[in-house]
């Protein structure tokens, strides 16, 4: 009985995708699948328009139409534009105050003729920066050394005075210069800090585990105005006799301390959602506590609570507004003093100045959150949760 042959087919070519559905491809698709998919959709998204309706045309007109761009004083917000139904015979936004003010509310009370100096930190920290947050940068170990060790050094001699520059005191300093020294410092700091604060908690050696927990948990349960005032107040307590600290260096340490505590909370939920055989695969491999830490649990951990460290960061940057209260003038603190000026007195000056300040840290907190989702698609190994 003969067999009949086998017929096979390979194939060599992949078939070309298919366009999207036209109900996904185009805009009209995409407004009847997310605004008007139910009768609730439709209420909801007709609301939605009101309101902006409402609000939008209004904003746009005080922000931009109505607002005085370009002045010396007061004056060339007191003129209402052409057209314009302001109260009281005052303007639009007046951004004439900000454009008059803007280097101040960068620099703070930097000597204008030291503030070269600023910039050339700013542009060495862009230059180590941005290839530290691209994945496919080589060499990141030498990277980091350098912008986590050997940048803050110099940066400090730069902007303090050294290499034969001319001292410049921390009183002086201000304005989004302080509120970007003091995130960096309170982001490099605080993450090292506070895995070694979760694992410290998850320790089973009592004298550490208590250490770590009391640490915590005090940071914790005070808000950072109060951390502050310690570190401004109590910190020069426990130094020698004769001794004394910079409150610029105060606010550093506390701010520091007080998002480590945060970040170590992060950090342990991470912990904990690591599988118990991945604990166990790294033990039957001979590998000892610090090799299956750093190889193993470490990685997967800290990938599952990026969102987490990214909101972290982000709650310290702008926290970093409250060192208003001892003394140190960051972005927001700098903008509020201006407005004690006399010359620009108006009712519009302070909230202008106030957007101005908000924009500034919704265009980095923003700019986080965007890294941190882009993080995480680079990251994602395909497991849905």
């Amino acid at each position: 009985m003969s067999m009949a042959p086998k017929i096979t087919y390979v194939r060599e070519e992949m078939l070309a995708p298919l366009p999207a559905p036209t109900s996904v491809g185009t805009v009209a698709g995409w407004i009847r699948t997310n605004l008007l998919a139910t009768p609730k959709d439709v209420v909801l998204t007709v609301l939605a328009l009101g309101v902006l309706l409402m609000v939008v045309p209004g904003a746009i007109n005080w922000l931009f139409i109505q607002a005085s761009w370009v002045g010396a004083d007061r004056s060339v917000c007191a003129t209402v534009a052409q057209g314009g139904n302001q109260p009281d015979g005052w303007s639009g936004a007046c951004w004439a105050f900000v454009e008059s003010r803007f280097s101040q509310f960068i620099f703070g009370r930097y000597p204008m003729d030291e503030r070269w100096r600023v910039v050339l930190v700013g542009v060495m920290f862009v230059a180590l920066l941005v290839p530290m947050l691209i994945p496919k940068a080589p060499r990141k170990g030498l990277n980091a050394l350098v912008l986590f060790v050997i940048f803050p050094i110099v940066a400090f001699f730069l902007l303090h005075g050294g290499f034969g520059l001319a001292k410049v005191e921390t009183p002086l300093w201000g304005g989004l210069m302080v509120t970007l020294i003091l995130s960096f410092v309170g982001i490099a700091v605080s993450l090292p800090l506070g895995i070694l604060l979760a694992l410290g908690r998850r320790s089973e050696m009592p004298v550490i585990k208590t250490i770590c927990v009391t640490f915590i948990e005090v940071v914790r349960g005070v808000p950072l105005i109060t951390v502050l005032f310690m570190a401004n107040v109590m910190l020069p307590l426990f130094m020698p006799t004769g001794w004394t600290i910079d409150n610029f260096l105060r606010a550093l340490v506390g701010v520091s301390l007080f998002a480590s505590a945060y970040m170590a909370e992060v950090v342990r939920g991470g912990l904990q959602a690591i599988p118990k055989g991945q604990y166990e695969g790294a033990d039957s491999l001979g590998l000892g506590y610090w090799q299956k830490t750093q190889l193993i649990i470490l990685p997967q951990a800290i990938k599952l609570v990026i969102p987490g460290i990214v909101n972290t960061f982000i709650g310290l940057f702008k926290d970093t507004s409250l060192v208003s209260i001892i003394g140190m003038f960051d972005l927001l603190g700098i903008v509020r003093l201006n407005f004690t000026d006399a010359s620009w007195a108006t009712p519009v000056t302070p909230l202008t100045g106030l957007i101005f300040a908000g924009f500034i840290f919704w265009i980095f907190c923003f700019g986080m959150s965007r890294y941190s989702a882009f993080m995480e698609r680079h990251l994602d190994t395909g497991h849905k949760r």
